[in-house]
C-alpha cells in the first residue's frame, strides 16, 4: 500500500547509535552527504535510485564493507545508491548501506551511513486456515447463536472485509469486519440437513472510494444440522400440517372386517396398510413399542409390542363395528407417543357379487349439474341400480354400494343418479358404469351411452316456442287482472263519498225528528234530491235511490255512531232574514240560493220554499210546534213545557236560529217539506222532497 510504516530493528538502532559516536569533524562534514533515512517502496526494479549521495571536487566514494557484503542490496554508480535486487517488505522492512568518501588531495576520509527504510506495498491477497471448514449446530439452537468464527489473514498486516453467500440461507455474519458466524432464522432438521457457505475476505473496504489494488480470497463453511428429539411417533401413512411452526403428522387411521363366526388367521389385513410408526425425529429414529390404549375388542384381538401387528384370538359372535385405540410410544423416551384407531366391522359372509339391472343403460343429459334423463321416457330420470342378492331382506339393495364411471371424471353418480361435472361437446359417448361393494371390494360393470345434447323436450310435453307462447298470454292476463282491480278500487272510493252524503242527511233528519219531549218513533225518511247532486263530495252522490233508516235498522244505528257534534253541524241550518238581501241581483243573473228556513213565507225567484200543511204565522218570533188536536196527551203536554223551556235558551244563545219540531201525529198526517229551484236553475237543483 501507499502508506508507509517504519520499523526498527535492534541492528538499526544500534547503527544510529555508532553513527553518532563516530560524527567526524566539521571539515570532514563537508566533502559529502546523503540523505538519511531514505524510504524506498517494496516490489522495486533493478537499478533503480534508491538515495543520491552529494560529494565535493575531488572527492571519491566506496562501501564500507566492501560491496560483496551478502546483506548489502546496493551498489554505486558515481554518487548514485542503486538497489541491486528487489526488496520485500514483509521478509526485510530497512537497511544501512554505509559509504566512505576521500578528499584525494588531502587524503581526509569521512564514513557516512545511509538508512533504506522499505515501505510496504500491498500484494498479499489475505489467507484463510483451512478450506473447508466443518461445523454443526443444534436444530432447536435459538436465533443469534454463533456456530463459530472464521478469521483470514493478510502479511500485508491490511484490515479485512467479509461477506457471506447465499443470502437467506439461516445464517448470517456478524458484521462485515468481524466474520462470527451466527444462525439467522429457527432451524429444521426435516427441511435443511445441510447448509453450503462461501466466505469471501477482501483487504480493502467493500464499498470503494478510489480505485485500488484489491486482493480478496474465499473459503468454504459445511453447516451440519444436528436433529432433536422434539417430535413423537408418526403412524404411516399420515399428512402433515405445519402449525405454529411445529410439524403435525395426522393420521386418519385404519379399518378392517371380520366375518361373523369366523377367526381370521395371521396378522389381520388393515387399510390403508399395516399398521406401524416412525419416530418424527427421523434424525434419531428412536425404536417404537405398541399396544392397545382402551380394550381389545373384549379379547378378541392381540398387538404385537415390537412390530404393531394385529391379530384375532378368537371369532366375533356379533354384528357390528368394533373400535380399538393403538398406542406408539418410544421405547427410551416414553413421553413421546401418538396414538390411532383401528375400526373393525363384523360382517356376513359375502355369497353374491353385485349385479346391474340392466346390461347396457342410455341416457341423454344437457348440461353441468343437470340430471340424465331416460330417452325412453324423457319425462323420467335415468336410474342407475345394482342389487346383491345377499340383501335380499331389503329387496336386493346394498347401502354399501358404490357407483363410479370408470376412466372418466367428466360424470358423477349420486344414489344411482348421472349428472355432468364439466362443459362437453354435443356428441354420444360410450362409457363404462361400476358398482362396488365397499364392504368385500366385490364389484360388478355395465355399459353406459350417453347423449350430450343441448335442448330435451319432454315426449307428448311442450317445446321452447310453446312456453314463450304461454309466458306472454299469462303477462296480458295480469296487465287485464291489475286494471280490473284498479277500477274497483276507484268505485269504492266513489261509494264511500256518497254513503258520506247519505249519513249526512239521515243526521239532519234525525236532528228535525227530535224534540223537547225527547226522541220521537220515526217510521222512514227520504230525500229524493240527493239522488241527483252533482257535487262528487256530498253524502248520496251515485248512491240508491231512497234510504230507509229505520230503529231496529242497522244503517239509523250507523247514523247514532257520528259523533253528536258533527251530527249538529251538519244538521243545524242557519236562518237568515231574506229583507236585507231581497232587492240584490247578479250582474250576471245568476240565482242566489237561499236558506231553506227563512222567518217568513217567500214566493220570489231563487228562493228554496218550505211549506207545511197547516198554516203557519210567518211573523211568529217564537219556536213553531205543530201539534195535531187528536194526538194530545198529557205526556205531550210535559213535551210541550220541556221543549219551551229549551227554545227559551236557545233564543239566548243563538236568537236567529229558528228549530222546528215534528211529533208522531205530525208524522202520520203526512206532514212534508218540498224545495223548488226555478225553471232556469240546473238539473242538479231538481225538486227535492222529505216525507217524514
Amino acid at each position: 500500500m501507499d502508506r508507509i510504516h517504519p520499523h526498527f530493528t535492534v541492528r538499526t538502532s544500534f547503527s544510529f547509535l555508532l553513527l553518532i559516536l563516530l560524527q567526524p569533524s566539521t571539515e570532514a562534514q563537508n566533502i559529502c552527504s546523503a540523505p538519511s533515512p531514505v524510504e524506498f517502496a517494496e516490489n522495486n526494479s533493478v537499478g533503480d535510485v534508491v538515495a543520491v549521495i552529494t560529494v565535493q571536487p575531488g572527492v571519491t566514494i566506496k562501501f564500507s564493507p566492501p560491496p560483496a557484503n551478502p546483506d548489502n542490496p546496493f551498489r554505486l554508480e558515481g554518487n548514485n545508491l542503486i538497489a541491486e535486487r528487489v526488496l520485500d517488505y514483509e521478509t526485510v522492512k530497512n537497511h544501512v548501506a554505509s559509504v566512505t568518501c576521500t578528499e584525494t588531495a588531502t587524503g581526509l576520509q569521512l564514513g557516512i551511513s545511509i538508512i533504506v527504510l522499505v515501505t510496504n506495498v500491498n500484494d498479499n491477497p489475505p489467507v484463510f486456515d483451512r478450506n473447508p471448514y466443518d461445523v454443526s449446530v443444534n436444530e432447536m439452537s435459538p436465533v443469534g447463536t454463533t456456530v463459530g468464527r472464521f478469521f483470514a489473514t493478510d502479511l500485508d498486516e491490511q484490515a479485512i472485509y467479509y461477506t457471506l453467500t447465499p443470502e437467506s440461507n439461516g445464517f448470517k455474519l456478524k458484521s462485515p469486519t468481524n466474520p462470527d458466524l451466527l444462525v439467522e432464522t429457527p432451524l429444521d432438521y426435516d427441511k435443511v440437513k445441510n447448509v453450503q457457505l462461501i466466505l469471501y475476505a477482501q483487504d480493502t473496504p467493500l464499498a470503494l472510494a478510489n480505485s485500488k489494488a484489491s486482493f480478496t480470497a474465499n473459503t468454504t463453511i459445511m453447516v451440519t444440522i444436528l436433529d432433536v428429539d422434539n417430535r413423537p411417533p408418526w403412524f404411516q401413512p399420515c399428512t402433515k400440517h405445519e402449525m405454529g411452526g411445529a410439524l403435525i403428522c395426522q393420521s386418519a387411521g385404519y379399518t378392517s372386517k371380520v366375518i361373523l363366526n369366523e377367526q381370521e388367521t395371521g396378522v389381520l389385513p388393515l387399510k390403508p396398510g399395516p399398521l406401524y410408526a416412525i419416530d418424527g425425529d427421523s434424525g434419531i429414529n428412536e425404536e417404537i413399542m405398541y399396544s392397545f390404549l382402551s380394550g381389545n375388542g373384549d379379547g378378541l384381538f392381540e398387538i404385537g409390542p415390537n412390530t404393531g401387528n394385529i391379530s384375532m384370538l378368537k371369532p366375533a359372535d356379533v354384528l357390528g363395528t368394533i373400535s380399538l385405540t393403538v398406542l406408539a410410544a418410544q421405547k427410551r423416551n416414553s413421553y413421546q407417543f401418538a396414538t390411532t384407531t383401528v375400526t373393525v366391522s363384523v360382517q356376513v359372509k359375502s355369497l353374491h357379487r353385485p349385479k346391474f339391472q340392466r346390461p347396457q343403460y342410455e341416457g341423454i343429459i344437457t348440461a353441468v349439474g343437470t340430471m340424465a334423463m331416460d330417452p325412453k321416457n324423457k319425462d323420467e330420470p335415468l336410474r342407475i341400480v345394482a342389487t346383491d342378492d345377499d340383501y335380499a331382506a331389503t329387496g336386493g339393495l346394498n347401502p354399501h354400494i358404490t357407483y363410479y364411471i370408470n376412466g372418466s371424471s367428466d360424470f358423477s353418480i349420486l344414489d344411482g343418479y348421472l349428472f355432468m361435472t364439466k362443459d362437453l361437446p354435443e356428441a354420444t359417448l360410450s362409457l363404462q358404469v361400476v358398482a362396488t361393494d365397499k364392504t368385500n371390494e366385490e364389484s360388478a360393470t355395465a355399459q353406459l351411452v350417453v347423449e350430450v345434447t343441448s335442448v330435451i323436450i319432454p315426449s307428448g310435453g311442450y317445446g321452447p316456442a310453446d312456453m314463450a307462447a304461454l309466458g306472454a298470454t299469462l303477462g296480458v292476463l295480469l296487465f287485464i287482472c291489475l286494471v280490473v282491480i284498479g277500477v274497483l278500487a276507484f268505485c269504492f272510493w266513489r261509494e264511500k263519498a256518497d254513503w258520506r252524503k247519505i249519513y249526512e242527511a239521515s243526521m239532519f233528519q234525525s236532528s228535525l225528528g227530535q224534540s223537547s219531549g225527547g226522541h220521537k218513533e220515526v217510521t222512514e225518511y227520504t230525500n229524493d234530491s240527493f239522488q241527483n247532486d252533482e257535487d262528487g263530495d256530498s253524502t248520496g252522490s251515485g248512491g240508491p235511490e231512497g234510504v230507509s233508516v229505520t230503529d231496529g235498522g242497522e244503517p239509523r244505528k250507523a247514523a247514532r255512531d257520528i259523533p253528536l257534534y258533527q251530527a249538529i253541524v251538519k244538521s243545524s241550518v242557519p236562518l237568515h232574514d231574506d229583507t236585507s238581501e231581497a232587492g240584490s241581483d247578479k250582474a250576471d243573473n245568476e240565482k242566489e240560493v237561499k236558506p231553506i228556513l227563512t222567518k217568513e213565507r217567500r214566493m220570489d225567484e231563487g228562493y228554496k220554499s218550505v211549506w207545511f200543511k197547516e198554516d203557519i204565522d210567518p211573523d211568529a218570533k217564537e219556536e213553531v210546534v205543530i201539534i195535531p188536536d187528536s194526538r194530545e196527551d198529557d205526556s205531550e203536554e210535559e213535551d210541550e213545557e220541556e221543549s219551551s223551556s229549551s227554545r227559551e235558551e236557545d233564543e239566548n244563545d243563538n236568537p236567529r236560529i229558528k228549530k222546528v219540531f215534528f211529533n208522531d201525529a205530525d208524522l202520520d198526517s203526512g206532514l212534508g217539506v218540498k224545495m223548488e229551484d226555478p225553471a232556469e236553475d240546473s238539473d242538479g237543483d231538481a225538486v227535492l222532497t222529505v216525507d217524514l
